[in-house]
């Protein structure tokens, strides 16, 4: 515990740091996503919660297995209670009667063991198993979803340590020019060339350029305090990253790999399809069910204990057929129908998320683009402008505020440029997110990617005897079938519900 403690302490301090010099070594975006692929917790909590569900089908498989038990037991037996009586002469010369007590004591022992294999349970079994696995497929998407958030931040925090280290930069820049433009102030002041409001606005300008670049500076310790939790370790000397793949060109094709791709969307189907099973789950309640028995044991005192002597077998079948339930087995399966419809529309509203995640994250490309194009031209601009104005000074056509001014407008010019390239790179990622291609392995081929179906496939069978596929396949060959949703809904539903998709595309595209 103690060097764990230590190790993330070491790991703030080294985040908080801010060098000036730069390191001998140096982090790409791809180093950086397959270290936190690895090492996040977030991560790797969502994945042994996957494995965690994936014992749910071995334990509905269960159910295809006997039960057998074993059970042991000792009794002790005592009777006190009146037996005979006798006549007895007192020296009174008169006989009484006097009761006599008599004590039993008797002890037994006994042993058994049990055992009962279900043949066919109206479709329960099969149905749970059919629920279970679709669960387990939906806990996976859930785990990509996951992943892609994780991916999400790990590139959003190494561009927002770029974008800040390019601010600190630019800070840094213009510390040192308007300390120049202050000597300068200083030194025609002396020779009586400017007024002391001149000198006074170059102090006052240099002021806030130090007060703006304390503020760069805590800017980049928070970006880089993000980068080493999400990352696990504290950024180095970062590589610009390269374009991110599959980033689409229009509106209409992101949409659509959307509709059919993000894992929340596929989660919200394979929930549908777990809640179907359910509700056949539930309407199998209605059919009888049919199971084996035996049973061996014998009993015999404790003295002498030989369950030799006394022992027994007992086997046979048993077919149970519901006949009244008081109204349970029909509020069981009206429930299981509305969990359906609820699990229908929840596919409507992950859609409909899908369809404004898409549209914001476009818009904010088609925004950043324009910014970018701009920022780079108003970069150029603002450049060729401070340098005429600071020439035309030299010459008495332009103040020092108008210096001052000239450098202030290139260095927001130039803070804006870098601001523009950080929200085009996290927009782009924004959308292959909501399309659901932000993955491990879509961001990095290389990657060695994470497989939940190994596990799945491992625990699936476990415990497996070789009549299990016999009773699966009876108990769904003679059992209500699952009513996919999209035959009709399973349950009345609000007419008002549109299910459609309004497609509509941000402006600029």
């Amino acid at each position: 515990m103690f060097k764990r403690s230590r190790a993330l302490t070491s790991v703030a301090v080294i985040a908080v740091v801010v060098s000036t010099a730069a390191p001998a070594f140096a982090d790409t975006l791809r180093d950086a996503i397959a270290l936190a692929y690895r090492t996040n917790p977030t991560l790797q909590g969502q994945r042994a919660n996957q494995r965690a569900i994936d014992e749910l089908v071995p334990q509905a498989r269960a159910g295809l297995r006997p039960d057998v038990s074993a059970s042991v037991s000792a009794a002790y037996t005592r009777t006190d209670g009146p037996d005979s009586a006798g006549i007895d002469f007192n020296g009174d010369g008169v006989f009484e009667i006097a009761p006599s007590e008599n004590i039993s004591e008797s002890d037994s022992g006994s042993a058994s063991i049990a055992l009962n294999q279900t043949l066919y349970s109206g479709g329960r079994i099969a149905r749970a198993i059919d629920a279970a696995e679709a669960s387990v497929r939906s806990g996976r998407e859930q785990l990509r979803a996951v992943e892609q958030s994780v991916l999400g931040s790990v590139i959003q925090a190494y561009v927002d340590v770029l974008r800040d280290m390019d601010i600190l930069r630019i800070r840094e820049a213009n510390l040192s020019v308007l300390q120049r433009q202050l000597e300068e102030s200083n030194a025609r002041f002396e020779v009586g060339e400017i007024t002391r409001t001149d000198v006074a606005q170059s102090e006052a300008r240099l002021a806030l350029s130090e007060s703006d670049l304390a503020g760069a500076r805590a800017q980049l310790s928070v970006s880089r305090a993000v980068y080493a939790a999400v990352v696990g370790q504290a950024p180095a000397n970062l590589e610009q990253p390269p374009l991110l793949p599959g980033v689409p060109a229009d509106f209409e094709t992101a949409l659509d790999i959307g509709l059919t791709e993000n894992p929340s969307v596929l989660a919200a189907e394979y929930d549908l399809q777990a809640a179907e099973a359910r509700a056949a789950q539930a309407r199998s309640q209605y059919m009888p069910s049919v199971g084996l028995s035996a049973t061996y044991g014998g009993r015999d005192e404790l003295s002498s204990f030989d369950l030799g002597r006394n022992t027994s077998f007992q086997a046979g079948a048993t077919l149970s057929v519901p006949l009244f339930t008081g109204g349970l087995n029909r509020s069981r399966v009206a429930q299981a129908l509305e969990q359906a419809n609820a699990a229908k529309i929840a596919i409507l509203g992950q859609e409909r998320t899908v369809l404004q995640n898409v549209s914001t994250s476009y818009a904010q490309i088609v925004q950043a683009n324009a910014q970018l194009t701009a920022g780079e031209e108003g970069v150029r601009a603002a450049r060729i402008a401070a340098e005429g104005v600071r020439q035309e000074q030299q010459v008495g056509l332009r103040t020092t505020l108008d210096v001052l001014n000239a450098e202030l407008e290139l260095r927001n010019a130039e803070i804006t440029l870098a601001q523009a390239r950080r929200n085009q790179y996290v927009a782009q990622a924004n959308l292959l997110a909501s399309m659901g291609r932000l993955s491990g392995e879509d961001l990095d081929p290389s990657i060695e990617v994470y497989d939940p179906e190994i596990n799945a496939n491992r625990v699936r069978n476990r415990g497996g005897l070789p009549w299990d596929f016999a009773v699966e396949a009876l108990d769904r060959i003679a059992s209500p079938g699952v009513t996919p949703a999209s035959e009709g809904p399973l349950a009345p539903i609000d007419e008002q519900l549109n299910d459609e998709i309004v497609r509509t595309a941000p402006e600029g595209q």
